[in-house]
């Protein structure tokens, strides 16, 4: 039986793939501070495959036990998050990638670091491919997640090359399913919560950036499919299909009957005019695509599916 450890396991993506590797087999031990994540999540996968460590990855973290796998999720993914706590986010993104890889490198583990296409930033080139290096406002309030996935991108790649850590990058794009908090600061949480409450839902600027939504089960079949391929350079994960904010909004309303109206609100600074992935390599190397589109995955995120209520919050 393989060993997996995951850091920030206990968050949205990360309850997830716990869940996942539990399904392929896998022992799972689950790393997690809890300081934007809750035991909530990984209630249903508890058992003797499964151990919880509560543990702040910006400190050093002994296992007592074989790792073949070690996947990096810990950060500070949600907005409202990283700019309430921004010192913690770039410590995250340095002091906890190093002792990730620490780990990997003396357990002789493959490491799979969870990046973002915020290393992207306000993109000049659409679709994003993972030759594009970027348009990031490093001393931006975003700077603080951007430059900590980027810095963090930089320090793998630096410990496979120097150490022969068998590392592996992914970068993910918006990303969404059950399980996400309510007022995480991001657009389908968001635009769910005030759909269901019939508060009016808030759309930033005139609703005409665009981002590629995927859904949660996809994104984590793609994370296994990398972690157990042999490739090394970055991979981006995301679902190719492209809408606005306000289409989005739009589409939040009509699946859930909600009266609500819409509302504008300012642009947030050095917010990207587009998200789009370019996902050519993740179907050449991994033969991956995405598989649920945006109706569906809100219809299952909602829980408007057979399959009974299963909804956006945790």
């Amino acid at each position: 039986m393989p060993t997996s450890l995951v850091t920030g396991g206990t968050g949205f993506l990360g309850s997830h793939l716990c869940e996942y590797l539990l399904a392929q087999g896998h022992r799972v031990i689950c790393v997690d501070n809890l300081v934007v994540s809750t035991l909530t999540n990984i209630e249903h996968i508890r058992g003797d495959d499964f151990v919880f460590v509560n543990h702040d990855m910006v400190d050093h973290l002994e296992v007592g036990e074989p790792v073949d796998v070690v996947f990096h999720l810990a950060a500070l993914a949600s907005p409202v998050d990283y700019m309430r706590m921004p010192l913690h986010s770039l410590k995250v993104g340095s002091h906890g990638t190093h002792n990730a890889l620490g780990l990997a490198k003396f357990k002789r583990a493959r490491f799979l670091l969870a990046s973002t296409s915020e290393v992207y930033g306000d993109p000049l080139v659409h679709p994003q491919p993972e030759s594009y290096w970027g348009n990031v406002n490093p001393i931006g309030p975003r700077g603080v997640y951007d430059e900590a996935k980027r810095y963090a991108e930089a320090l793998t790649m630096a410990y496979h090359r120097q150490q022969g850590v068998d590392t592996a990058i992914v970068r993910i794009f918006n990303t969404y399913g059950p399980r996400m908090r309510p007022n995480d600061g991001r657009a389908i949480p968001t635009f769910a919560r005030q759909a269901l409450a019939s508060q009016p839902l808030t759309v930033f600027g005139d609703g005409s950036q665009t981002r590629s939504f995927c859904y949660v089960d996809d994104l984590i079949r793609g994370l296994f499919l990398l972690a157990t391929s042999g490739e090394h350079l970055p991979v981006n994960l995301g679902n190719p299909g492209e809408f606005t904010i306000l289409e989005l909004a739009e589409t939040v309303l009509r699946l859930t009957g909600s009266s609500s109206e819409v509302v504008y609100e300012a642009l947030p600074e050095d917010d990207p005019q587009q998200r789009q992935p370019d996902t050519t390599r993740a179907e050449q190397i991994l033969g991956w695509a995405p598989e649920i589109d945006l109706e569906e995955g809100l219809r299952r995120t909602l829980g408007l599916t057979s399959q009974g209520r299963e909804p956006v919050v945790a």
